[in-house]
This record gives structure tokens, sequence and C-alpha cells, in this order.
């Protein structure tokens, strides 16, 4: 990749006598008919099955999956979701197979650009935008093949882009072997959660309320400024939980507005718990690293740590999310959660000496895993800052 760099300088590119070409100059739409109840192709690939900024397809269908007309499509081809563009769905076909009717089966002129150039093109702001631009539709905009082979685009010449395209790779390489990485670390994550946090596996189990204090907070009245203006005290809403080690908060209250609201001050290290919230935050835990304040909405389990390691029981709680967010209170079911269902969740137990090893086990996974996808995420922003600076 660096020996690519110094050959091609991105900061300076020189883009004079870089010629432009209509997009049906560029690449062909393949528009071959299929029938997924009467075909011998055995994968189907839908837009559900491409993730949005990435050129690889690792998930795939069968036909027993779709009705009606599909696309046929060949290795090399780039399945490109032609409605709601503004999803960035762009990918390489790697085998035989038919996709969606909503795509457009793109194949690159090698004679304009280099085959494995393309894919990046298609990834550029250049292209999403203008493809974003000339869709129809409100609902559902879709781009007509029509529109979008008239449109033109700025290509560097070939002699260059073999280049290019080799420096995309090696950094798109380096992004999927982190990846790859990264779910290792997952999957050896979630055998350990089931070898040390299942109930069913474990040897004793004890209940939340026997080896912690529970409460709730509050909302000091938003219609008083004072209560909030120029406040110091840190306050947390239930939409927080997702940041999962607390050492800040979004919003902070005055310390007249926790004198005047049921708020109150939970100690370093509790876990804290979304009683409710929108999407999938009921059920997911947190741990504070800061002393702070919360809202109704919000459980702080306060470990006894004669009994039971913080982060033991924030590890096992989290990983018993599911089991956690299921639960329906009997008297709201729009809650769910509440202090006393909360008091007598069911959770694995393990020696003083134990838990502080898995803990530990677990701490070193998480961090390993926030290593690994920090380095994922500045590696596809430099791809993506790469392919913006070439197109």
């Amino acid at each position: 990749m660096t020996e690519a760099m110094q050959a091609i300088d991105l900061k300076n590119l020189d883009k004079y006598g870089w010629k432009t070409y209509r997009f049906d100059e560029i690449a062909k739409n393949i528009s071959e008919r299929v029938d997924p109840n009467n075909t011998d192709l055995n994968v189907y690939i839908g837009l559900e099955h491409i993730d949005p900024e990435s050129i690889h397809i690792k998930r795939t269908g069968t036909p027993d999956d779709v009705n009606g007309q599909k696309l046929r499509c060949y290795p090399g081809d780039v399945i490109f979701g032609r409605r709601r563009a503004y999803q960035r769905k762009a990918a390489i076909v790697t085998t035989d197979g038919f996709c969606s009717a909503h795509s457009l089966v793109l194949r690159a002129n090698p004679d304009v650009i280099e085959p494995k150039l393309f894919p990046f093109f298609l990834h550029s702001d250049l292209f999403m935008h203008r493809a974003i631009d000339i869709s129809v539709g409100s609902l559902s905009p879709t781009i007509n093949w029509g529109t979008l082979k008239n449109q033109e685009f700025l290509l560097p010449p070939k002699n260059q882009q073999a280049q290019l395209a080799e420096l995309l790779w090696a950094l798109d390489e380096m992004v999927e072997k982190d990846k790859q990485i990264f779910n290792k670390e997952k999957t050896l994550k979630d055998s350990l959660r089931a070898k040390y946090f299942s109930i069913n596996n474990s040897k004793k189990t004890i209940r939340i309320g026997d080896v912690a204090d529970l409460t709730a907070g509050g909302t000091p009245s938003t219609a008083i400024n004072d209560y909030w203006d120029n406040g110091t005290v840190l306050w947390m809403s239930s939409g927080e939980v997702h940041k999962k080690r607390l050492f800040d908060t979004d919003k902070k209250i005055t310390e007249l507005g926790l004198k005047n609201s049921s708020a109150k001050f939970i100690p370093i290290h509790s876990c804290l718990i979304a009683l409710a919230g929108q999407g999938k935050t009921k059920g997911t835990v947190a741990i504070n690293e800061v002393e702070l304040t919360t809202n109704q909405s919000v459980a702080a389990i306060i470990p006894d740590k004669e009994k039971i390691n913080p982060y033991y029981l924030f590890h096992n709680l989290d990983s018993r999310y599911i089991d956690l967010r299921n639960i329906t209170g009997e008297r709201n079911s729009r809650i769910g959660l509440n202090l006393q269902i909360l008091k007598n969740f069911i959770i694995a137990y393990h020696s003083n000496d134990e838990m502080k090893e898995i803990a530990g086990l677990f701490n070193s996974l998480d961090e390993n895993i926030n290593v690994i996808d920090k380095k994922i995420n500045s590696s596809k922003d430099l791809l993506k800052s790469l392919i913006n600076q070439i197109f």
C-alpha cells in the first residue's frame, strides 16, 4: 500500500488530462431475467444481504425465499441497490446467482475503468450523491437506468487506475482482516458468557436483591430553569445506557434540581438498567465510572461489594439482556421492568475469587473488542476519504 501511495500523491492529485465518460460507457447494465421457480441457480442475493458502504456480500438466500422475476448476476458483476440509493449498497458478486429486481447489475467496461476500481467508484460521494439526486418517487425513491446511463463522471486515466485499485484493495483487506479478529473476539465472548453466566449451567444461583440494593431516580421539572441551567450534577436518561461504561452524561442538573426531585446520587460502580425505552433500550445495562444521578426510567443496582464483584454483576446482567428485555410487568406492559422484578431476578453466582477473575477476563475482552472496533472505524474512514479524494 505504501508503494502505491508514493507512486500517486492523493493529496495533490493532478486531474489534468482526466476524461469525462457517460455512465453507460463506464459500465453495462445486465438485464438478463431469472424466474426463481424455474432455474438451476441456487444463490439469491437480495438487498437485505448487502451491507451499506461495503463492497462484500457475506449473506445469501435461496430461490425458495422469493417469487417473481429477478436479475441474473455473474462473478465480478456489481449489484447496486437502485431503490433507496441513500443506503449506499453496492457489492461485488463472487458466485453465479440472481438478485433483486430492485437492483441494477452493473459490469465494468475494462476499456474505460479498471474492474477492481469500479466498486470503489460506486461508493464515492460523487456517484452516490448523483444517484440520490436522480432518484424518483417519495416513499421509495428509485433510479431509472435511462437516467443513470446519461450521467457523466470524470475518471483517471487507465495507466493510473491499477495503482489506485491496489491501494484501495489493500486498505479494504486490512479492514476485513480486523473484522475477522473482531468477530472471533465476539464469538469468544459469547461462549464465555454461556459458560459463566447461564443459570442452567451454573452450580449456584442467587437473587439480585440478596446481593444488592435497588433504587430508581427522578427528573426535575423541565419548566423550572433553575433546575437545569448551568447544572453541575451529572444526570442520565435511559437512552444513555447504550454507552455501557459511563464517564459522563449528556445532561446536568443543578443542586437545587437534585434537592427538589426524586433524583439521587448513585455510587460509582453501580449497574444501571433501563426499565423502559424505545427500540432496544429496555433491559440494556451500563456501569457508572463516576457518581451520577438518573431519571425514573433507570434502575440503579448498588452491589454489596462483600457479596458480589460490581463488574461481574455488570457483565452477568449484560449477558442476560434478552431475558431482561422480554420481561413484561403485570401492571404496565409498556414499562415491563420494575425494581421488584429486578430484585427477584436470578443470576449465576460464584465465589468472590472466581467472580474477580471472571470480571477481569470480560474487562480485558471488552477492551480488546473496543480497540479493534476503533481501528476498523479508523481504517474505514481513511478508505472513504481516499475514495473521495480520487473521485
